[in-house]
């Protein structure tokens, strides 16, 4: 398994992404989260084909954090069923994945 991690999520607001992101990077379960948007994002919701904008939140993380993220995610967001999904980090520079294991928590709590 790979160490690092981005974990990616979305929002109907920017609002919302920038909340994620600030308690996030504030209790140190991500080093550095990015904002990108708006998008259009197409999906079935009830039985129905929906169309709506959103932001993408990719969250840079430690994969034994994931659970955390995942669970600090859930508490502020506002989706009913958010979409959270892991991507392992297969390989980075050396520089970028020192200073990003700095700024995470250094155990797992």
């Amino acid at each position: 398994m790979s160490q690092y991690m981005m974990i990616v999520t979305t929002t109907a607001r920017m609002q919302d992404a920038s909340r994620i992101a600030e308690r996030l990077v504030e209790q140190h379960l991500a080093g550095c989260v990015q904002i990108a948007g708006p998008m259009l994002s197409t999906y079935r919701w009830e039985n129905e084909i929906q169309r709506s904008e959103e932001y993408m939140v990719i969250i840079k993380s430690r994969a034994d954090l994931y659970e955390q993220v995942e669970t600090a995610i859930k508490e502020i967001h506002p989706y009913e069923v958010p979409e959270i999904v892991g991507i392992n980090v297969e390989a980075g520079s050396n520089e970028y994945l020192g200073w990003l294991a700095g700024e995470l928590r250094k155990e797992q709590m």
